[in-house]
């Protein structure tokens, strides 16, 4: 080490020229330099990242409320963020706007999960909305929050930017795609950090599971402004008629959307369809350390320990979902 070559050729210095007394001083005074130096060390490689990260994600309206269940989280989604080092706290649905704004202020990222909620009028649209501009807002005055939309999510977040639904029907449900990668998709803040065998599989094999009935056109894209000048397209697919968005993210914010569900690889078995090859794999969780990697970068906090407690999902059970449902295990609120 730098310190260690500097002292030894001090000590020689010493030895050459200095007293015997003034050599003693020297070493206690090394001694206790690099002892606060050692101390201070994990302090500083660790200043400028937040290693317990909390994410929020966005419980959605039950389609058939019962039992005063209201709300749901495919577990899914948890374990997704979960396997990269995230805790994660339930975002309810039609909560007042203090109650979000207090949330927002206590947990380092949010998720907009995908299902089959309404975009333009539901609990899920509107707590969507709320963490969408407070996200805007604060990223502008430099408090870096970042935002993930899965499928329906990503939907949603098209809808807040661009401020008028552009998607257009296609026959995308129930498959597996590889993506068409775009020239901006190699230096992009999501897929850089990403092994070039994994992009690879990425870019040649089925492992993006689709199960989505509307979908942004790279047409309508390209012939509306807000979208064009917010969001940069990282990938696109087909259904064999129209070229659609498949992943993209904010030119200037952390705000991220993939069309296609990267969750479901690792943690959701029930359709045959979803590909659970070690490629496969790997994108569930290359996708999620990225997101969660984003979210150590965020440093909001609880007000007390016990208040973080109270608000983590532990205090919920996934249930085991009947046959006909698409995912393994649901909370439900």
């Amino acid at each position: 080490m730098a310190f260690i070559d500097d002292f030894e050729a001090a000590e020689r210095r010493c030895i050459c020229g200095r007293t015997k007394w003034s050599c003693c001083t020297f070493r206690i005074m090394f001694v206790l330099f690099f002892c606060v130096y050692l101390a201070f060390l994990p302090l500083y490689s660790t200043a400028t990242r937040n290693d317990k990260p909390v994410i929020g994600i966005l419980a959605q309206d039950l389609y058939t409320p019962e039992d005063n269940q209201t709300a749901y989280i495919a577990a899914s989604y948890v374990k997704f963020l979960e396997s990269a080092g995230a805790r994660v706290v339930p975002i309810m649905i039609n909560q007042p706007d203090e109650e979000y704004k207090r949330l927002f202020n206590s947990i380092n990222g949010v998720l907009y999960p995908g299902g089959a909620a309404s975009i333009f009028s539901s609990g899920y649209q509107r707590s969507a909305k709320f963490f969408y501009e407070m996200a805007v807002e604060a990223n502008q005055r430099g408090d870096y929050f970042p935002i993930w939309g899965t499928c329906l999510g990503f939907e949603q977040l098209l809808l807040l930017t661009g401020g008028v639904s552009l998607l257009t029907e296609t026959d995308t449900r129930d498959v597996s795609l590889p993506l068409s990668f775009t020239k901006e998709a190699k230096d992009s803040r999501m897929f850089r950090g990403f092994p070039a065998e994994l992009m690879d599989a990425l870019a040649s094999q089925p492992l993006t599971e689709n199960s989505h009935r509307w979908s942004l056109a790279v047409e309508a894209y390209n012939t509306t402004q807000a979208l064009k000048t917010f969001y940069k397209v990282l990938s696109t697919n087909t259904d064999g008629t129209t070229e659609f968005l498949s992943t993209v993210e904010a030119f200037d914010y952390p705000i991220y959307g993939t069309q296609w569900h990267p969750e479901k690889n690792a943690f959701e078995w029930r359709k045959p369809y979803i590909a659970h090859s070690p490629s496969a794999v790997q994108v569930t969780f290359f996708m999620a350390e990225f997101f969660v990697g984003e979210a150590r970068k965020n440093y909001h906090s609880f007000a007390s320990e016990d208040a973080e407690a109270q608000a983590l999902i532990y205090n919920f059970s996934p249930v085991k979902t009947r046959k006909k449902s698409v995912f393994e295990q649901v909370y439900y609120f």
